[in-house]
């Protein structure tokens, strides 16, 4: 019996364990948790705390606990939005819609509870500003998906900042207010805020039926079209200044090349008419974002520390 089979015939009973496992892993999307979880540990190394050995790093007990709270609380915030988009992604995305309701909600909702508050506990094993910080997490996840994403500007920048949190809990942790990671910062910001009108691009029709008022919906394909390619050239601009620090060391051929793709991007872009092409740009926007965090380990860390240790 294979996932596929069962998703296709809508059979819910005696499904096998690792079929349910397997089901809930796409709910979750555990692929972008690890891709996150790599990310976390690549940019405390690198950037956040580029004075400390990397032993010191991965068996930092603290970091760890950090990185399993936002382990736990994306995995219930990817339950809640899988919850509240159940019938436009019966739309925008059939196959895995059927996939992921091999499991049913009542479940799906005790696991989201569950993560959420093993995400808090691990939280306050750091700090109880920690465990705040991961509630008030929980909480803006919950209301994104509620209410924020059915509206254009509120869906678009709530969804990007939120994607950036679990970072900002690193930043935090470590305390590191250098030029250089704000300027990160904001590269990233703006990478996220392409993929998000992408995404509502490629879910155009789900989201109009379910009357969820995005840009694309609300001001149409063009108008968002016209958006990207501004937030395309935004992102220059830190690419720009970025490219001045030689402490990014061999990350700049990461920039050049994201320079290139975000000019193939715009031109495609423009070509686009159906939703097979905006995922096609979607998995662009995907693959310069898994390439920018392994690029973070071609960032030279001896400058960084060189400076850290002349102030």
């Amino acid at each position: 019996m294979d996932l596929l089979e069962i998703a296709k015939n809508n059979s819910k009973k005696n499904v096998p364990l690792y079929i349910k496992i397997l089901s809930l892993f796409s709910v979750v999307r555990g692929y972008n948790i690890l891709l996150i979880v790599v990310a976390q540990y690549l940019a405390s190394l690198f950037i956040f705390s580029p004075e400390k050995s990397l032993s010191h790093v991965l068996l930092d007990l603290d970091l760890y606990f950090i990185v399993l709270a936002t382990m736990c609380v994306i995995a219930s915030g990817y339950i809640i939005n899988n919850f509240y988009d159940s019938d436009a992604d019966k739309i925008n995305k059939p196959i895995k819609s059927k996939i992921d309701g091999i499991v049913s909600q009542k479940i799906k909702l005790r696991i989201y509870f569950l993560l959420n508050f093993l995400g808090v506990c691990f939280g306050f094993l750091v700090s109880w500003r920690a465990a705040l910080f991961f509630s008030v997490y929980i909480f803006l996840i919950w209301l994104y998906s509620h209410k924020l994403k059915k509206y254009p500007l509120t869906g678009l920048f709530s969804a990007a900042i939120l994607a950036i949190l679990p970072f900002f809990a690193i930043f935090v942790y470590y305390k590191n207010f250098s030029e250089i990671i704000f300027t990160h910062a904001a590269f990233l910001f703006f990478i996220l805020l392409i993929r998000e009108l992408i995404k509502d691009l490629e879910k155009i029709k789900g989201d109009f039926t379910q009357n969820y008022q995005t840009i694309p919906v609300k001001y149409g394909e063009k108008f968002a079209k016209i958006l990207i390619t501004f937030l395309s050239f935004l992102t220059l601009n830190p690419i720009y200044f970025l490219l001045k620090y030689p402490e990014i060391g061999g990350m700049k051929y990461y920039f050049y090349a994201t320079v290139i793709v975000l000019v193939g991007f715009i031109v495609l872009l423009w070509f686009a008419k159906n939703k097979r092409n905006y995922i096609l740009l979607h998995l662009l926007i995907k693959f310069l974002i898994v390439a920018g965090v392994c690029s973070l380990a071609l960032i030279d860390y001896s400058i960084i520390l060189e400076r850290i240790l002349l102030k």
